[in-house]
């Protein structure tokens, strides 16, 4: 009779996982026992919270839940900032965790945490399974959940006891659920409203960057013809290489593009999700918002939709250009911005300066990585000037956290993506205090033989949170550290590695490492003395808005 683990494991290759990402504990070893013996591969990390993250962006890259799996106590808290991670950007993921016994307590309360209570404010769901029969159906059950709208995390905590219980119990069959498209009355009301605009504005958030959505987006704005601006975690969903294209909202205000933004008397909000840092502020005299999602929106001090439009994406979206379709006699009325704004946004790109600067870093790391080609980031102060700068071609080709914005998931999530299309350039982007947080996986990378080029900036500082020290007229205090060798620790790893001694040498160096092939590390130094000149300097002195004449 199979145990309660051989339910899991089968339950789990139900739903079409082939890979698990953990550190199994002595609780997880009937676990472990099944899945040696299954089509699943256990991908072994070398902490919890790489596993999450690398599940996380699976969720994030396919709309099917990743799986992690840990040990009770502190390796299921190690999970705690990937639950939270995917919880706020939306990513389907399954989190199993060991846990001691339930039916007796022979080692009393050794390692014991109530991992259930911990994890409910940061997943969708989080149960105990306290019957092995049960298994089939709360497997199939926690996967419905991890994919419905809102996608997110669920957690299930499978004790020792249940785990070697024998038990007889069916699979649960799954099958497709579509949502509904929206309801034609609102429609109606959106239509009517975009139809009376006279400077309308799309803005693709990061709903509209789902696996299941971003088809029908393009479609959206080719047939109707109005410019379009994205959010952070937005970039990819239509191709920033369109005339269309007026920039990304990496600020919440007084950038470039919000010479558009506050212009628009209308903004169609597509897919955006509040747990984005603004994109704007609503408030402008006269400016109206659109929701279209497949949520209702969240009411925030700062997002209040005059309309909504609820409903699976794609589909609604058709129906709308359908009722717009070669009536938006002022669709265009913005576009004469467009190209002031982006001249100023690709300005001092190709500088010689060294180190390197910002713009010419993300302009140099544009030129190696195709259409299709994955660019990974970590968080710090690189991430505002690859949401500004860096045009995008295919959806999630650009992967940045706009959402918890935690740091270490850089090169996890690399990892990810280069495990799943093998054929495509993946590179992480990481700072030197991001990258050293979780920089153990290196051997994880180099022990599966991917293929993945680690690129890391290299000022030995948490270099964001000094910047905004120093814009706040605060003392430069307890933000900067030493760094390793960067090549002897990629060596000391298995991979290769590199060191950037001019900006002249980027480019030839990265493709080199691409070409090799294998895990390649390359350190540059980079001077972010451009924040302060164009982010706050620049920024402060420009005029906002445009008037009317230009």
């Amino acid at each position: 009779m199979p145990k309660g683990s051989d339910l899991l494991v089968a339950a789990l290759e139900n739903e079409g996982v082939d890979r698990i990402f953990g550190i199994p504990g002595e609780e997880n070893l009937d676990v472990v026992e099944a899945l040696r013996t299954s089509k699943i591969e256990l991908v072994l990390t070398r902490h919890e919270q790489a596993a999450a993250f690398m599940a996380a962006t699976h969720g994030r890259l396919t709309g099917r839940p990743g799986v992690c799996l840990s040990t009770l106590g502190p390796g299921a808290l190690n999970f705690s900032t990937g639950a939270a991670y995917a919880h706020l950007g939306a990513m389907p993921m399954i989190i199993i965790t060991g846990q001691k016994g339930i039916l007796s307590s022979r080692q009393a309360k050794f390692q014991i945490v109530d991992v259930i209570s911990s994890m409910k404010p940061i997943t969708k769901m989080a149960r105990q399974i306290v019957s092995a029969s049960s298994i089939p159906t709360i497997v199939r059950d926690a996967f419905r959940v991890a994919m419905e709208e809102r996608p997110g995390p669920v957690l299930l905590e499978l004790p020792e006891d249940i785990a070697s219980e024998e038990a007889e119990a069916s699979l649960v069959p799954s099958h497709p659920i579509d949502i509904p498209v929206a309801h034609p009355k609102a429609i109606a009301r959106a239509a009517e409203l975009i139809l009376q605009a006279e400077r309308p504005l799309v803005m693709l958030g990061a709903a509209a960057s789902r696996p299941r959505a971003t088809g029908e987006l393009g479609g959206f704005v080719h047939r109707t013809q109005i410019p379009f601006f994205t959010t952070q975690m937005g970039k990819g969903t239509v191709a920033s290489g369109t005339q269309l294209y007026m920039g990304t909202a990496a600020l919440s205000e007084r950038d470039y593009v919000h010479e558009a933004i506050d212009r628009a008397d209308l903004i169609i909000a597509i897919g955006h999700d509040t747990v984005e840092k603004p994109p704007f502020f609503m408030g402008q005299k006269d400016q109206k918002v659109v929701h279209i999602g497949y949520k209702p929106a969240n009411v925030e001090e700062v997002y209040y939709p005059d309309a909504e439009v609820v409903g699976d994406l794609g589909p609604t979206l058709k129906l709308l250009a359908d009722a717009l379709e070669g009536k938006l006699k002022n669709a265009g009325a913005l576009l004469h911005l467009r190209e002031h704004i982006l001249s100023h946004i690709a300005d001092r790109a190709t500088e010689d300066r060294f180190p390197v600067t910002p713009q010419r870093l993300v302009h140099d790391v544009r030129q190696v990585i195709p259409e299709d080609g994955i660019v990974c980031l970590d968080n710090g102060m690189y991430k505002i000037w690859f949401a500004r700068n860096y045009r995008t071609y295919v959806a999630n080709t650009l992967l940045l956290d706009n959402a918890l914005a935690t740091m270490g998931a850089g090169l996890p999530s690399a990892m990810m993506a280069a495990m799943l299309h093998p054929d495509r350039r993946v590179m992480a982007v990481c700072g030197d205090g991001g990258f050293m947080m979780n920089s153990q996986e290196m051997e994880t990378a180099v022990r599966l033989g991917l293929n993945l080029v680690v690129l890391i900036l290299d000022d030995s500082a948490y270099g964001m949170i000094r910047w905004k020290q120093a814009v706040d007229h605060f003392k430069d205090y307890g933000m900067t550290f030493r760094n390793p060798d960067f090549v002897k620790y990629a060596e000391s790893y298995g991979a290769s590695g590199h060191r950037i001694e001019a900006v002249a040498d980027l480019v030839p160096t990265l493709d080199k490492a691409f070409n090799a092939g294998g895990v390649h590390l390359v350190a540059v130094p980079i001077d972010y003395s451009e924040n302060t000149r164009v982010l706050v300097e620049e920024l402060r002195a420009k005029v906002k808005p445009f008037d009317a004449a230009h």
